[in-house]
């Protein structure tokens, strides 16, 4: 066991691999936080489209393209969607990695937000944009003034599993050439073939990530209930 240490040791701390740590640290929150950023505005778009789609031949083609990428992303492994990006759509551009793991991540996660959104949506009584629809508003200002309001604070909970599961995958961002937690480890771990010590490490660092993640969703669940309660 202490030999295992010690190759931990030198290989984190005598040369250097916190750095790399840290910097997949700091580029596995990023990856999930603005995944899940991008993940939300093309989600809501699509639900919206789908949800709207009764209303006109226009909307009902955009709605059809927005199941076609939803199956797609929903349909394919993470995994082969980076692979294909990486080596297919941008090899012949020259794009930093992090942020094509960006881009994909939240590719990926907008076919997810729009099941979450549309539910969303469609949880928010019909009553709501009747009535804003009454008072002179156009369709589009209803959905966006009175609607969609409605419609985040029921999918928070939702949103907030969705950025944890991000987060999760963002373990095998690290086949693009960008260093994520799960590729600083796996250096270590390679540098001296000791796997135990690196990869329970790995695991601890995950589940701190996560633990914060979740209280801070519920603190922000909690804070939107008692601001329903006072209005």
């Amino acid at each position: 066991m202490q030999v295992m240490w010690d190759a931990f040791y030198d290989q984190f701390i005598t040369k250097g691999g916190y750095w790399n740590v840290l910097e997949g640290l700091r580029n596995t929150i990023i990856i999930a936080i603005c995944g899940l950023a991008i993940g939300v505005v093309i989600g809501t778009l699509i639900a919206t489209l789908q949800v709207a789609g009764k209303r006109n031949r226009v909307v009902r083609a955009f709605a059809a393209v927005g199941d076609v990428y939803t199956a797609i992303f929903r349909g394919t492994p993470i995994i082969v969607q980076l692979l294909i990006f990486h080596y297919i759509i941008f090899s012949a551009v020259s794009i930093n990695g992090l942020l094509e793991a960006v881009i994909v991540f939240g590719l990926n996660s907008g076919a997810y937000v729009a099941e979450i959104m549309r539910g969303g949506i469609l949880s928010v009584d019909v009553g709501q944009l009747e009535a804003g629809r009454t008072l002179g508003l156009s369709y589009g200002t209803a959905m966006l003034r009175v609607v969609y309001p409605q419609a985040i604070k029921n999918v928070v909970p939702t949103l907030g599993n969705e950025l944890i599961a991000l987060t999760k995958d963002t373990s095998v961002a690290g086949y693009v050439a960008t260093m994520d937690l799960t590729r600083a480890f796996r250096l270590i771990a390679t540098a001296n073939y000791e796997f135990i010590i690196p990869y329970l490490m790995l695991a601890a660092f995950y589940l701190v990530v996560i633990l914060i993640m979740t209280v801070v969703v519920r603190i922000v669940e909690r804070r939107l209930r008692k601001s329903e309660k006072r209005s």
